[in-house]
């Protein structure tokens, strides 16, 4: 049997196609982990890009940056599950491939920002527009991240 094939025969993936709320139940979690990723990285994001500049942005990062590490435990696991039940499917599918390497990517630029440009921000913090390098980082992010968003949804019609 082929390794996607044992991945999709396992407990998990059985159950994941044959109990009737389990795979709509798991995709609410990923979506809920989704919406908070998304959201506070949006406001961040928007806040780098000189929105809200009167909103001290470490006082912002401080207060919205739990919520983005938090959702990763509603959707690594959720996005686990979900793969296991269509494994050999997701695994030739193009769009999946994309959204992977979109994740990889727009992971890859936020540690940029947090390793690197935005060391910084002490500068920035209030009442100042944010250099050209973080503004195109925020960008990017926002992007990048939409673009995930987008390619989970075509997955279920591509």
């Amino acid at each position: 049997m082929a390794p996607m094939g044992a991945i999709e025969m396992s407990a998990l993936g059985q159950a994941m196609r044959q109990w009737l709320w389990l795979y709509p139940a798991v995709e609410t979690v990923h979506l809920v982990g989704v919406a908070l990723l998304f959201g506070s990285i949006a406001v961040f994001d928007l806040r780098l890009l000189g929105l809200s500049r009167s909103i001290p942005l470490r006082r912002l990062a401080a207060h919205v940056l739990p919520w983005t590490a938090a959702s990763f435990a509603l959707i690594v696991p959720s996005g686990l599950a979900m793969f296991v039940a269509h494994a050999s499917e997701l695994i030739q599918s193009p769009v999946f491939a994309l959204k992977i390497s979109l994740i990889f990517v727009a992971g890859t630029n936020a540690a940029a920002y947090h390793l690197a440009t935005g060391r910084g921000a002490a500068q920035w913090d209030l009442d100042a527009m944010p250099p050209p390098l973080v503004r195109a980082s925020a960008a990017a992010s926002l992007v990048l991240w939409i673009s995930v968003i987008a390619c989970g949804r075509l997955l279920a019609y591509v």
